[in-house]
């Protein structure tokens, strides 16, 4: 199985890829609220953002407006599903 199989899989994926190539998206900025913990389980996480929360919150304002906080909830749990299979898988 691959990671992107995974509850969320397809956001880390694409957050690795974009974080691998310095380029500051949603996925990415994702990926490095999360990195510890996908550390931890062993993923290999590139030049993580600093500040992710703030710079996430931030593009999701800029593009989602007032449903930022909602959409920003929403990519969290998202994370943390896979962070959850992840580790039930290994």
């Amino acid at each position: 199985m691959s990671h992107a199989d995974l509850p969320g899989g397809e956001l880390v994926v694409q957050g690795l890829r974009d974080l691998a190539q310095g380029a500051e998206t949603e996925d990415a900025l994702l990926v490095s609220i999360a990195s510890p913990r996908l550390q931890a389980l062993g993923l290999r996480v590139p030049r993580p953002f600093p500040d992710a929360e703030m710079r996430l919150y931030q593009l999701l304002a800029m593009r989602h407006g007032s449903a930022a906080h909602s959409r920003y909830n929403a990519l969290i749990r998202r994370v943390v599903s896979f962070q959850r299979a992840l580790a039930c898988a290994s």
